[in-house]
């Protein structure tokens, strides 16, 4: 639940704290006190988008944050999963910094994390419902969610999500096979020529660049021959006057009075040291002139031939030797898949089968578990909204599955199209949500749906943004009675202008606008009981609070006790 919220410099409010506590608060004000606000900024802590223009005027930046407890399982997980922790109370802090130049800073429990984090958390916290979100009731895949939200299908619908993956995969692979199968012969041709073509050059991984040293080595192979045997001649090749000799006439020497100046016995060991290594080098020197090719210019071109060749299939096939020896593997592939391609598909197909399988009996199984749920909900919306004033309501739920060939199709949800009837006036024909005409039923509906799915749904706060409008009088007060039976299990919060609705919560705020040194600013106010009455009697009323409208105020606080 939110325990608290703090504002500043968000749009007219300059900095506002609010306390809250668990059951049902209203929270009411002048048209364009700034109730909005508190909700644009509620939704900040949930993840919209921060826009600039929600900056207080003369403000550099602004900051929401909130601070929730008694967290529910989904929101524990959710925070697991980011790797934070619930305070020592087991709280968290949910902080939102939005600057001039649109960044925005996001902070839980000090910790700084991502707007997809963001989300993942405070999506399990809160949920805010106005007509936008009332209107969002009428889509079907929504009221999938939310049959399947009160049926506790969530286990079934991931085991079922993984094979119906793997099934269209499987069908994929089997449709594209398939669809080669009318251009076969000529793929086969094409596929042929192309690794036949590869497979003149017999390529060999690392080949361009050994040609062009090749190439490089017999361009200045004058200068390599000229400066390799100088340096064999200087270290080993010259009979008296190399290194090798005169370093192998030290060592002799130096052994011949070791016996005498002992430590001559270390030099003459590190000079023969010296000595494996002049031999070894100069062997290698040696190495190098041996392999001087006897004919340069017909060796080169040799090199310059098979370096255009390589260039011309790498225009055809890739950019390096190994790019045309994948393309040349991923051909052999392609081809060896065509020429089996009937027992390709023959097991694609028995795995098809075998997925197809498995995944329609989950299916059918999300199916009745839907129908049997549908008749619970179906009854139970139909009770609520009979209390709520729409007394020969119809309202169930239509589960179609459709076939071809005798087989159930499947779809990313199951077997089954979801979608709510309801036909508010008895004798009228039953039409889809979508086709709700009244902006007030359409609120009961999602009223009386929310109500009856309260204690499957794991988000602990719901707000109702306005959700009265259209209706007014008794209906409005049932609306408020059935906020108030939901706030027995979840914190509600209602912005609204109906009296019937405030008077029956156990909070109500205050939100109002005045002007303060030249500017104006927004303040909230949780009222006690002269304020509520003060402020009950304002929205009853009309210019002037008359007495009779008090009266009404008080009768209205006093019922609410027998709730």
């Amino acid at each position: 639940m939110l325990f608290s919220l703090h504002i500043e410099n968000i749009a007219v409010i300059k900095n506002v704290d609010i306390d809250f506590s668990q059951g049902f608060m209203a929270l009411t004000g002048e048209t364009g006190a700034g109730k909005s606000i508190i909700i644009d900024s509620i939704n900040l802590l949930l993840g919209k988008k921060a826009e600039r223009e929600l900056i207080r005027k003369g403000a550099s930046s602004a900051m929401v944050s909130g601070l929730f407890g008694s967290l529910r399982g989904s929101c524990l997980s959710a925070l697991e999963e980011c790797g934070i922790s619930p305070d020592e109370e087991g709280n968290v802090l949910v902080q939102r910094t939005i600057s001039e130049d649109g960044r925005s800073q996001i902070k839980i429990n000090g910790r700084s994390v991502s707007l997809a984090v963001l989300k993942n958390v405070t999506s399990s916290l809160v949920t805010i419902h106005g007509q936008t979100d009332t209107l969002a009731l009428t889509d079907t895949e929504k009221q999938l969610e939310l049959l399947d939200l009160y049926a506790e299908n969530n286990a079934l619908l991931l085991e079922y999500s993984e094979k119906y993956k793997e099934l269209t995969e499987i069908r994929a692979e089997i449709k594209d096979i398939s669809s080669k199968e009318s251009e076969r012969e000529r793929l086969i041709e094409i596929l042929e020529y192309q690794i036949a073509d590869i497979d003149a050059f017999s390529l060999k991984d690392g080949e361009e660049e050994e040609l062009i040293d090749r190439k490089l080595k017999i361009k200045n192979s004058e200068k390599i021959n000229k400066n390799a045997s100088f340096a064999f001649k200087a270290l080993r090749g010259s009979e008296k006057g190399s290194v090798a000799f005169l370093v192998d006439r030290s060592i002799s020497a130096l052994e011949q009075i070791s016996d005498v100046v002992p430590e001559f016995s270390d030099y003459s060991e590190r000079l023969r040291d010296i000595l494996y290594q002049v031999n070894d080098i100069s062997e290698e020197v040696y190495s190098v002139i041996a392999d001087m090719e006897e004919d340069p210019g017909k060796t080169l071109n040799q090199i310059e031939s098979r370096l255009d060749k390589i260039s011309k299939l790498k225009r055809k096939y890739g950019l390096t030797v190994k790019d045309i020896l994948e393309f040349r593997e991923r051909s052999e592939a392609e081809l060896d898949e065509l020429k089996n391609s009937e027992s390709v598909i023959k097991k694609l197909e028995e795995r098809e089968r075998e997925l197809y399988k498995q995944a329609l009996a989950i299916a059918d199984k999300l199916h009745e578990r839907r129908a049997s749920a549908a008749k619970i909900i179906e009854e139970k919306v139909k009770d609520t909204l009979e209390f709520l004033d729409m007394p020969k309501v119809v309202f169930f739920t239509s589960i179609k599955e459709e076939f071809k060939n005798a087989e159930k199709l499947l779809n990313k949800n199951g077997s089954d199209e979801v979608e709510f009837f309801i036909s508010p006036n008895r004798g009228a024909d039953a039409k889809p949500l979508a086709k709700i005409a009244s902006g007030g039923e359409l609120a009961r509906v999602m009223l009386a749906l929310k109500s009856v799915i309260a204690d499957k749904d794991s988000i602990s706060t719901l707000i109702f943004d306005e959700i009265d409008s259209g209706v007014s009088g008794k209906t409005a007060r049932k609306i408020g009675i059935k906020m108030l039976e939901l706030s027995k299990s979840s914190q509600i919060f209602s912005v609204t202008h109906s009296a019937q609705i405030a008077s029956l919560a156990d909070g109500h705020y205050l939100i109002s606008k005045s002007d303060l040194d030249g500017e104006t600013a927004t303040s909230v106010k949780l009222l006690d009981y002269d304020g509520r009455v003060a402020e009950l009697s304002r929205i009853l009323g009309g210019i002037d609070v008359t007495e009779s409208q008090r009266g009404a105020a008080i009768d209205m606080l006093q019922e609410r006790e027998k709730y």
